[in-house]
C-alpha cells in the first residue's frame, strides 16, 4: 500500500451540511465527501484490492467505489483532513490479516473436575427429595 498514490487518487467534492447552523450554513459548503476507485487504484496490489473487497465490500458501491463523508467541523479544510484520516484507518483495518486460530483440546483433568461437580450437585439435589418407601 502507497499512501501517496493513494491520496493522489482520491476525489473530494464539497457540499452543503446539513442540520441547525443559522444563516452561515446556506452559503458555506464544509461538508467534504470523499470518492476512492477501489477497481482503478494503482496504489494496491491485486491481492490487497481482493482483501478490501472481502473486508470491506458492504462499505463499497456497485461500482467498487468507497465512499466517506465528514461534516464534524465547520471548516472545510478541517473536514477534509478528518475524512482522509477516517479513509486510511478503513484501508489498513481491511488490509488486517486475521490470525489462524489453533485449535486446541481441553484437558482431561478439566473435564474429570467438571463431571465431578456435576455428579455431586446431582447427589446433593437428589438428598433434597423425600424418600420413596418400595
Amino acid at each position: 500500500m502507497n499512501k501517496e498514490i493513494l491520496e493522489s487518487e482520491l476525489q473530494f467534492k464539497a457540499v452543503r451540511s446539513s442540520g441547525a447552523g443559522g444563516q452561515n450554513v446556506n452559503k458555506v459548503s464544509s461538508k467534504v465527501e470523499l470518492t476512492f476507485d477501489l477497481e482503478a487504484s494503482s496504489g494496491l496490489s491485486d491481492e490487497e484490492k481482493e482483501r478490501l473487497k472481502q473486508t470491506i465490500g458492504n462499505r463499497l458501491t456497485k461500482e467498487h467505489s468507497l465512499l466517506l463523508q465528514c461534516d464534524e467541523s465547520r471548516s472545510q479544510h478541517k473536514n477534509k483532513d478528518l475524512v482522509i484520516q477516517r479513509f486510511f484507518e478503513v484501508i489498513e483495518a481491511g488490509l488486517i490479516v486475521p490470525k489462524k486460530r489453533k485449535a486446541t483440546r481441553i484437558p482431561k483433568a478439566v473435564v474429570k473436575k467438571r463431571l465431578m461437580k456435576k455428579s455431586i450437585r446431582s447427589e446433593k439435589k437428589a438428598n433434597r427429595k423425600p424418600p420413596t418407601i418400595d
